[in-house]
């Protein structure tokens, strides 16, 4: 079993910044695949962006792209989330998930289907 912790959430008021952490601890794997998703109120949960095993890849969706920024400190299999300059559309429950892969790994998950674990979410509210 694999839980993820995550912390740093907060209220910010629009233009401000944050950043979400992700911690990984339980079964060992030579690496994770990480990705951060969010859910709006009323929403369904979506992609944000992901981090692959090596830590060379990333990928966004648009609407955050230029703002966020994801990185991994494998050494301590935990991934962040900088968000600069956000806005009150980037308010929700964010979510961190993980994937074991092997070392090296290029592999990058947009799907929640492909991850096998979930924090429990941590509250972003960006006010106006």
């Amino acid at each position: 079993q694999v839980q993820l912790v995550e912390s740093g959430g907060g209220l910010v008021q629009a233009g401000g910044s944050l950043r979400l952490s992700c911690a990984a601890s339980g079964r060992t794997f030579s690496r994770y695949a990480m990705g951060w998703f969010r859910q709006a109120p009323g929403k369904e949960r979506v992609f944000v962006s992901a981090i692959s095993g090596s830590g060379l890849n990333t990928y966004y969706v648009d609407s955050v792209k230029g703002r966020f920024t994801i990185s991994s400190d494998n050494a301590k299999n935990t991934v962040y989330l900088q968000m600069n300059s956000l806005k009150s559309e980037d308010t929700a429950v964010y979510y961190c998930a993980a994937t074991g892969v092997s070392s090296g790994s290029s592999w990058i998950g947009v799907s929640g289907l492909r991850y096998d674990y979930w924090g429990q979410g941590t509250q972003v509210t960006v006010s106006s």
